[in-house]
């Protein structure tokens, strides 16, 4: 119970960290925002990888874990910046349901690189879609800019996550994590510094949603995940971690005075039903056979 109440905790600071997300940019610009939130992130891991290099873990060959940390990181820094700059024109509940679809789209990926997947990663891919066109598709069948750049995003987020699935086992999570924010925050306040005027006023002014998008998202959340994920059964982790998407649509409506039609919330319905189902695996003796 311990583990996968970390790992839902987990979900609802990831959920809440669009509502964070959405209020920073009042003071800071897209790229500004991401680059101190990330740089924050990697700071917030320090703590840990010492600890446990005090222990005798977490010890990873440099030459790697560069490598790794910078193909990540700039991974990270395409689906953040996607993401961040798509919620100046969408909501947070639609971002974080439209962003879950990496769930689904990671297996199919896989595919490509000869991963195997189930019936109910299809099944769920269906639901998934049709929830997306009831939530985002207008009746002239367009999509907003903002939906747009969210779903451009879970393809990338979906890409972020083979990645690290690829380095898992030949670097430590935690240093890796702390080289991809390091990369992803340094990339984004380049590019802020070049197209943005970030201020020390504005820094000031955002102070409390960069520390939570910074501090609470990145250096807690992932804590609390890295943690939970070594106690708790696969299957349920995924699934509780999906659920990220449920508490961003509270958050949104709550924290932000958002709204959805009818059919937008029976679209998260179906959305949220498929990034379920794509979890769930038939036990080994049910598999279906092949025709």
């Amino acid at each position: 119970m311990p583990a996968n109440l970390m790992l839902l905790s987990a979900a609802a600071i990831w959920g809440f960290g669009f509502v964070a997300q959405r209020l920073g940019m009042d003071h800071l610009e897209p790229f500004a925002f991401n680059g101190l939130r990330f740089l924050l992130g990697s700071l917030s891991l320090l703590p840990l990888i010492w600890f446990f290099a005090r222990r005798g873990q977490g010890q990873a060959d440099q030459g790697s874990l560069l490598k790794a940390g910078c193909l990540a990181g700039c991974m990270l820094f395409i689906a953040a910046t996607l993401q961040q700059v798509g919620l100046l024109y969408t909501t947070a509940a639609k971002a974080g349901f439209i962003t879950g679809l990496y769930l689904i789209l990671v297996p199919i990926f896989g595919l490509l690189l000869k991963h195997t997947t189930g019936i109910t990663t299809w099944i769920g891919a269906v639901l998934a879609v049709v929830g997306l066109y009831l939530l985002s598709i207008n009746d002239d069948f367009s999509m907003s800019f903002g939906d747009l750049l969210q779903f451009i995003g879970a393809l990338f987020w979906a890409m972020h996550i083979l990645v690290i699935d690829h380095y898992s086992g030949k670097v430590n999570a935690l240093r890796l994590a702390a080289s991809q924010f390091l990369f992803c925050g340094l990339l984004s306040m380049g590019v802020s510094f070049v197209i943005e005027t970030p201020t020390l006023a504005g820094i000031q002014s955002g102070w409390q949603p960069l520390l939570y998008a910074g501090l609470v998202s990145v250096g807690v959340a992932y804590t609390l995940q890295v943690v939970g994920q070594q106690k708790a059964n696969p299957a349920h982790a995924a699934i509780l971690l999906s659920l990220e998407a449920v508490f961003a649509a509270i958050g949104g409506v709550w924290l932000l005075d958002e709204s959805l039609s009818l059919r937008a919330w029976i679209g998260c319905g179906l959305m949220l039903g498929g990034m379920l189902l794509s979890q769930v695996r038939w036990p080994s003796g049910q598999a279906a056979q092949p025709a």
